[in-house]
């Protein structure tokens, strides 16, 4: 039986933690056949691991789309997208497929930075993705960006900025507060414009997290391919980030980074839904 084919318009990540990389690892375990259109390369330095961003030039991003739409991907996800012109070619290659789903990871910064890359792509990300998104699953200072709010730092606060991101037009929104939300538990809102369901599970004491939130989305954009409805395709990639950020390891003194297949090979984590 032939697989369902995802998409990624990401960066790559040179240490394999995050960007295209993590989105590979996590379409096979979903077993989905993964395609990629690179936007940058970001290196590390290796003594301090501040990153460069490299911008890979447009015709070759447009050379990569066209490969890729060749090929029809059933669901599209983007990661890091480093100009406005990039975010609108990342629009139009979806309006131009026929994949059903579009899911918007909205890459702001690097992992230990706390400034936006570009403060104009967040304009653009509001104009060009979210009318077009499937899911959007903006972290707590990004869910900020995008509803032009500070920083939520409640549940009530995280609430109102899903509510606002819906009404810019993305029809599914899920705003990962993990372990930043107050309480036991590790806590991400979700919201279809008519119910909130807070998805919980317990936190866990680790730093071992690069890679988390493309993986993350890249586990929503493959159940969505294999046919799951948002809420479940959710749900499921929260288990499955949940287990492999448990079971990451340290992989130098700057990085430690998640168990893409922990899920599969080592254990399945329980996630809770309640409806708020």
């Amino acid at each position: 039986m032939a697989l369902k084919k995802t998409l990624t318009i990401a960066g790559s990540d040179t240490s394999g933690g995050a960007g295209i990389a993590a989105d590979l690892k996590t379409f096979q375990e979903h077993e989905t056949y993964g395609m990629t259109a690179l936007t940058t390369i970001v290196t590390m330095d290796p003594e301090t691991w501040s990153h460069g961003v490299n911008p890979i030039p447009l015709d070759v991003v447009d050379a990569q789309l066209e490969t890729a739409l060749s090929i029809s991907p059933d669901a599209i996800k983007t990661g890091m997208l480093p100009s406005e012109e990039v975010i609108e070619r990342s629009k139009n290659a979806f309006l131009n497929s026929d994949a059903e789903h579009f899911v918007i990871d909205p890459v702001m910064v690097c992992k230990g930075d706390d400034e936006v890359l570009n403060p104009g792509l967040v304009d653009a990300m509001v104009e060009h993705l979210l009318p077009h998104a499937t899911v959007v699953t903006p972290n707590l200072f990004e869910a900020g960006q995008l509803a032009g709010y500070k920083t939520p730092k409640t549940l009530d606060a995280a609430k109102k900025c899903a509510e606002v991101i819906h009404e810019k037009g993305a029809k599914h929104v899920i705003i990962k507060g993990g372990s930043e939300i107050e309480g036991e538990k590790a806590v991400d809102v979700y919201y279809d414009g008519d119910t909130f369901h807070m998805l919980t599970s317990d936190k866990i004491d680790a730093s071992y997290n690069h890679g988390a939130g493309c993986t993350f989305a890249a586990a929503i954009t493959a159940n969505l391919a294999n046919g799951q409805a948002p809420l479940e395709a959710i749900q499921n990639a929260k288990a499955f980030v949940t287990s492999a950020i448990k079971n990451g390891w340290k992989m130098n003194e700057h990085v430690g980074v998640v168990r893409h297949g922990a899920a599969n090979t080592v254990e399945k984590i329980d996630v809770q839904d309640e409806t708020i």
